[in-house]
């Protein structure tokens, strides 16, 4: 879907109204009795009976900036472009709440966009890997089947230009960066942990960098999914990943390795280790590859560092209420990014074509239904 320019409403919908409009089943394509709804941290989602709408919210990141509805209408035409790549029948269309003659808003009527919505098809929730694990329905072979999705889906991605040298740079910045922002007044995490876990960091890399060097020169990066999550795995019949990061493709360039890394952590906190190696060996079986475990480890580290500043920005949020929760999350990544910073050098310890995640003895297995809002 082209981007175009929009026409603008002759007096300004509020938010609420737009939200309110919303919950009311008459308005949408699929006319239904009922809507439910729920909010995100940074959109809210409105469910028929089929279908699901994604309503992103006027707001700013750091990375994103989603005040205007021009704004809002390009990411929401890149949310579909990119998740159409592991979703295709999921991400259905971009579609306008219009706002008619009379001032009724509609998602089916004619008048002028006031508002824009990512449609897609629903997914059973308890067909989701985070659900399933809750309720231990997991099976070896759905998993293996997301595996072969994602190992499919690294191999034939484009490998992104991107010297060794400008990598490793690349790595330093982000690193130097999250200890900036993690050393934040405003999010008050003790000082000596969040030293310690930056300087574990800056080791790793000095340690790595002619791994890192070479995973770059040989075509390793690409434009990855960016958010691989267990609450994005669907695990039906096709399995699909759903709810790509679109509204920074910085955030979206990285080594696969480094995504599954980030994955397994997440699975290893959910006390499914198991799920993350089994779908690290279909990737490394399919890329005829054998694991660096020094390199995995670095990029371990490297996710849960990167998790610990999402877990303690939303203590910036005036709507969190639970910032006991928040921080405890987020001292629990960066506790388990010193834990996986081990400062071993790859170029000394031969790769083992196996490896297991470690157990969460860490802290990292603290687990918080509220953290997976993004």
């Amino acid at each position: 879907m082209p981007f175009m320019k929009m026409p603008i409403a002759p007096h300004p919908v509020a938010l609420q109204a737009k939200l309110t409009a919303l919950t009311d089943g008459s308005i949408y394509p699929d006319c239904c009795a009922r809507v439910e709804a729920i909010q995100t941290h940074c959109a809210w989602v409105f469910f028929t009976d089929a279908h699901a709408y994604k309503l992103k919210k006027p707001m700013r990141l750091d990375r994103m900036d989603n005040r205007c509805l021009s704004s809002r209408y390009r990411n929401c035409l890149e949310e579909l472009r990119l998740n159409r790549r592991l979703a295709p029948d999921v991400y259905l269309d971009v579609i306008a709440l219009r706002v008619g003659p009379t001032g009724r808003l509609s998602l089916v009527d004619d008048g002028v966009p006031v508002e824009w919505l990512v449609k897609m098809r629903r997914l059973p929730s308890e067909l989701l890997l985070d659900r399933a694990l809750a309720i231990g329905t997991v099976s070896p072979a759905a998993v293996h089947s997301v595996g072969e999705l994602l190992a499919d889906f690294y191999l034939g991605q484009p490998a992104v230009p991107m010297t060794g040298e400008d990598y490793c740079r690349r790595i330093e910045r982000e690193v130097d960066a999250n200890g900036r922002a993690l050393s934040g007044r405003e999010l008050a995490l003790p000082p000596p942990i969040v030293t310690a876990a930056i300087a574990h960091q800056r080791e790793c890399l000095r340690n790595q960098s002619q791994v890192l060097k070479r995973r770059a020169d040989s075509g390793r990066i690409i434009e990855a999914h960016g958010d691989l999550k267990p609450e994005h795995v669907y695990l039906g019949v096709p399995p699909c990943v759903i709810d790509c990061l679109e509204f920074d493709r910085d955030l979206r360039i990285l080594d696969p390795l480094e995504e599954l890394a980030y994955f397994s952590l997440e699975c290893e906190r959910l006390g499914a280790a198991w799920i993350g190696q089994q779908i690290l060996d279909v990737y490394l079986a399919k890329r005829g590859d054998a694991l660096d475990t020094a390199l995995f480890d670095f990029y371990v580290s490297r996710r849960a560092s990167r998790r610990a500043l999402t877990a303690a920005w939303h203590l910036r949020d005036r709507s969190v209420r639970d910032l006991k929760d928040w921080r405890s999350l987020a001292l629990a990544y960066l506790s388990r990014t010193i834990a996986q910073a081990t400062p071993a050098s790859s170029e000394s310890d031969p790769p083992s074509s196996k490896r297991r995640i470690a157990s969460a003895n860490s802290g990292a297995a603290v687990t918080t239904r509220k953290e997976r809002d993004k």
